[in-house]
């Protein structure tokens, strides 16, 4: 029986209109699925038209502006629906969901689907749960001490990983699949003989003991910044009547 990084996986990566997961939009999207290594990923891209402005700073990070994604992209409620659905089908299917830094992507996603959907994602995996590979928090786990940012593009730099077009959803999601692949296959006996699901979970601790670490780091350091340490999907406070899904 093949190890996981050598078998089918998938990636989620998203690009937005800002850091904050609980206030911004998504505006591109992909998934990427590949069966085995060598074999062709097969992609699926979604733009949308977030109905609010897209600030400077976003738009020189991904370079997609409110003209181009008023003319090109779409409703958001629809396509939230349609990001959901396939990411339950590979849930289903029992395949691991590669998602670099996946408290950010994942969480974003959930708050779009209660804002658009009336619905988390947690609603649409009633076939199966995801299961979560974070090349960050495999990184982090493997390599504790080395110095340095842990970025995509600083990973796939160390690992060895072409990463194409940064910042580009479908790029990003396929050097972040490589990515994870490079890290089971280099670090086996630590993380690659485990199964999917295991690896989830220890993920979830592995992450909790990271964010508590930083946490502290930030005290001595007399930063007033908070590190969640839930992985790999923030909790959300509870949808207040006022809240109304959109179409």
């Amino acid at each position: 029986m093949p190890h996981w990084y050598d078998g089918p996986l998938a990636a989620f990566d998203t690009e937005t209109t800002g850091v904050d997961v609980e206030r911004d939009r998504v505006v591109s999207a992909a998934l990427v699925v590949q069966d085995t290594p060598h074999a062709p990923p097969r992609t699926t891209g979604w733009l949308i038209d977030p109905g609010v402005p897209v600030p400077d700073g976003a738009r020189a990070v991904h370079g997609l502006d409110d003209a181009y994604l008023q003319a090109n992209g779409r409703r958001p409620g629809p396509v939230m629906e349609e990001m959901a659905r396939a990411l339950a089908d590979q849930a289903a299917l029992g395949v691991p969901l590669v998602v670099m830094n996946a408290p950010f992507d994942l969480t974003l996603l959930d708050r779009e689907l209660r804002r658009h959907r009336g619905t988390a994602l947690d609603g649409y995996l009633v076939r199966g749960p995801l299961r979560v590979l974070d090349p960050r928090v495999l990184d982090k786990y493997v390599d504790r001490y080395r110095k340095g940012r842990r970025t995509l593009t600083d990973l796939c730099a160390h690992y060895g990983v072409a990463l194409t077009d940064a910042h580009d959803a479908s790029a990003d999601a396929l050097a972040a699949m490589a990515l994870v692949r490079e890290l089971g296959r280099r670090f086996a006996e630590r993380i690659g003989t485990m199964q999917p699901a295991e690896l989830h979970a220890r993920q979830a601790l592995w992450h909790a003991g990271q964010a508590r670490g930083l946490q502290a780091w930030f005290a001595r350091s007399g930063t007033d910044e908070r590190v969640d340490p839930a992985w790999p999907l923030r909790p959300s406070a509870p949808v207040t009547a006022s809240e109304e899904p959109a179409a």
